[in-house]
């Protein structure tokens, strides 16, 4: 098995938008739930979104209408459109995938119990 890697990550103005993307090569296809989380420094971690195997998605009310989950399949890839930026989104981004999830387990849930993380990818978002 190999890792999630996030990748994407980088410094925006706000209003701006940036592309999020985690090879989940090892994980995808057996996971029931997978998700993008966030940690500013100093705050606690926050669920942002998650996407389960039906294609179901779900978004933390910080961030709708903003982001975007999604993932192909084909490629393993999971991802998150992040447009509009705000200084408020600047955060630790992780993706995360949980292989045993049951039916409505897939929440946004800031302190969700995912069976593995990413090592996450930087968004700094500057006034």
């Amino acid at each position: 098995l190999v890792p999630l890697v996030e990748s994407g990550g980088g410094s925006v103005q706000a209003g701006g938008s940036l592309r999020l993307s985690c090879d989940a090569s090892s994980y995808m296809r057996s996971s029931n739930c997978m998700g993008w989380f966030r940690q500013a420094p100093g705050k606690e971690r926050e669920g942002v979104a998650v996407i389960d195997s039906q294609g179901t998605t779900k978004y933390t009310q910080a961030v709708k209408g903003r982001f975007t989950i999604s993932k192909d399949t084909a490629k393993s890839t999971l991802y998150l459109q992040m447009n509009s930026l705000k200084t408020e989104d600047t955060a630790m981004y992780y993706c995360a995938a949980d292989e045993a999830a049951w039916a409505g387990k897939c929440e946004v849930v800031d302190n969700y119990q995912m069976d593995y993380w990413g090592k996450g990818t930087l968004v700094t978002v500057s006034p």
